[in-house]
């Protein structure tokens, strides 16, 4: 085999390439500082006398125009513009309705869903438009979002495997196939593979994912919570407890056909049985803060709040259904949606001296009023540690009163706006859905993915397309496009990629390549593909999954040829090893989900460590059962 002499340029390469493991390992400045300054240190450097080649300089800032980066940006505006509508909610709760929420059942569902969409888009576009999702579910269930990204992540990853549009490596593969034939004798030509050829190493491989994360993801994973927005469910019990001492529970009820509550009000529920409805839902249609004097019909479904012993015995004697859980409230009372607020009344309010009735505070506000705190006095409708249950509605507000209210956020941002209100609660996500849009993100995302799918567009520009569409029919707003761009994941990506190419460029990619490949010489065939999945692992951490797919597949069908193995299995090796990036966060979905997730790049090293050994040993156990 022929040997590459080690030069001054690749010795600077292989110095920065150490420097950016140890920033990242150790973590003395955030990763995508680290990857900037390694970007910046690259480009100095090249002006020294003798390093001229290691980085081009007039194409150093050429990785914040590549096409990954640019499909970056895109596709989190998409995701933006489908969240905005309130489609990833509904998403959201069709999850939840199938699998609960328990971890062990959410994480198959998400992950299974996300490794299908990413076997016929791009990973990382598969990730960012469920990451909306995902955080809706961390917020309804209380599971930490770091325990439910990193499978997302990896079975995103995972997923690009499944068929040959999948990743890039894999589209590109048979191209390379076809240009390396011609430099090889007509019994050596290889056959390029079909669409569907890879799909079982690829849903083995996704399936070991899932299993992995369900049965060790209580150890592999981090265990700091990773706070959600506002309150909901439980987590209002504790709320409510914790700093008013309100006893409270949220429980959903049924109302039966012929039930003696039908023509009664609202108000006759809280009054009679220290019962606060803050919820209904008549003829399917699910409303928050309803009119205290509406009256109620059958069947029905009612949110009410108070003490559960004292709920279960008003439904045992008015014949009423006690739901476990919430059901049909459940993604109306999501923290992402509604929640807990406290708003004061300050002394120039014109509400000063009128009660919640005479305000009429749920029809014009849509707050449901659940305690009134002033000075060190709580009053409420359910009873408190230290005062029986009041009837709070019609108390006349004095300056300085705090109301506790069940409101949602689009309505609390509405008050936030009142000056006769001061909200208190600002940690809620101040944001207007439009549901009414609908049918146009829906429209310019099915346009994107059909472009991506059908046309030999760049991958970027049928994203902007999408994108673009979703910003001209008001969707989102252009400052609302920019806000919903994860910039440091920009700039962690763009700034890695002179790096990589340098790798490439100056020949130290090729020169580690000859080193590892010269020591397996001799090697049995098994062991020769190990070899080069094992090379395409590592190389895939330092640079593009393509650049390290161009460079090895030469270089894995010699070694074939030679060994008298299989070129074409080798070469398939290459291109489905560039997907076994787990270890750092350099891979676009490791990137695009260390800031919401919270993670450090130990989290990665140690989950990912264990998931890139497993796919190591599953990709060459079944690569040998299909192609065998």
């Amino acid at each position: 085999m022929e040997t590459i002499a080690l030069t001054p340029e690749m010795i600077a390469v292989l110095g920065f390439l150490g420097f950016t493991v140890f920033l990242f390992v150790s973590e003395i400045v955030r990763v995508d500082l680290a990857a900037i300054l390694v970007m910046v240190m690259l480009g100095a450097a090249s002006y020294a006398p003798g390093f001229e080649n290691l980085a081009d300089i007039n194409r150093l800032f050429e990785g914040f125009g590549s096409n990954a980066v640019i499909s970056i940006i895109a596709v989190m505006i998409i995701g933006a513009g489908l969240d905005k509508t309130g489609l990833m909610s509904t998403v959201a709760s069709k999850i939840l309705k199938i699998g609960g929420t328990r971890e062990a059942r959410i994480v198959p569902i998400i992950s299974s869903s996300v490794g299908f969409i990413s076997s016929f888009m791009q990973n990382v576009g598969a990730a960012a438009l469920f990451l909306p999702v995902v955080s809706r579910i961390s917020a309804r269930t209380e599971i930490p979002l770091s325990r439910l990204l990193m499978p997302m992540g990896f079975c995103a990853i995972l997923g690009g495997t499944m068929t040959m549009v999948g990743s890039s490596p894999l589209i590109l593969l048979n191209d390379l196939i076809l240009s390396t034939n011609r430099d090889l004798a007509p019994d050596q030509q290889m056959q390029t593979f079909g669409l569907f050829d890879v799909t079982p190493v690829g849903i083995t491989l996704v399936v070991t994912g899932i299993l992995y994360f369900v049965f060790f993801g209580r150890f592999v994973l981090p265990k700091a919570a990773t706070p959600a927005e506002g309150v909901t469910g439980q987590s209002m019990k504790d709320y409510l407890k914790r700093l008013y001492g309100l006893k409270a529970d949220l429980v959903e009820v049924e109302v039966p056909e012929g039930s003696i509550l039908v023509g009664h009000t609202l108000n006759d529920i809280a009054e009679a049985n220290h019962l606060y409805v803050i919820g209904t839902n008549f003829r399917g249609k699910t409303a928050l803060a309803p009119p205290n004097d509406i009256q109620i019909e059958a069947p029905c479904r009612l949110a009410i709040l108070g003490r559960r012993k004292v709920i279960a015995e008003f439904a045992e004697i008015f014949g009423l259904r006690v739901l476990p859980q919430l059901d049909v409230f459940a993604e109306e009372v999501a923290a992402t949606k509604s929640g807990v607020a406290e708003i004061l009344i300050p002394p120039h309010s014109e509400l000063v001296g009128k009660s919640a009735r005479d305000m009429r505070m749920r029809i014009v506000y849509e707050l449901s009023l659940l305690a009134i705190r002033r000075g060190e006095n709580t009053l409420s409708h359910v009873e408190t540690e230290e005062h029986h249950a009041s009837r709070i509605g019609r108390e006349p507000m004095q300056a300085g009163d705090t109301m506790v209210v069940h409101t949602t956020w689009e309505a609390l941002t509405r008050v936030n706006k009142d000056r006769n209100f001061v909200v208190v609660t600002t940690d809620f996500p101040q944001e207007e859905l439009r549901p009414t849009k609908v049918g146009w993100a829906l429209l310019f995302f099915l346009i994107a993915l059909g472009l991506i799918l059908f046309s030999d567009l760049r991958l970027s520009l049928c994203l902007l397309i999408g994108a673009i569409g979703m910003i001209v029919t008001r969707v989102l707003s252009i400052d609302e496009a920019y806000e919903a761009v994860g910039w440091n994941t920009v700039f962690l990506l763009a700034s890695l990629i002179p790096l990589g190419q340098a790798v490439q460029s100056t020949g130290t990619a090729e020169w580690i390549a000859l080193q590892i490949l010269s020591l397996l010489d001799g090697w049995p065939i098994w062991a020769l593909q190990a070899g080069v999945a094992v090379l395409a692992t590592i190389f895939t951490l330092v640079m593009s999954n393509v650049g390290a797919t161009v460079l090895l597949v030469p270089l894995a069908v010699s070694i074939a040829i030679a060994a008298g193995g299989d070129p074409a299995i080798f070469a398939l090796t290459v291109a489905i090893s560039t997907s076994n990036s787990f270890l750092i966060p350099t891979h676009q979905v490791n990137a695009l989900i260390m800031v919401p997730g919270r993670y450090k790049v130990a989290d990665f090293v140690r989950a990912g460590g264990i998931m890139t050994l497993l796919f190591l040993v599953v990709s060459m156990i079944m690569l040998e059962l299909v192609f065998g």
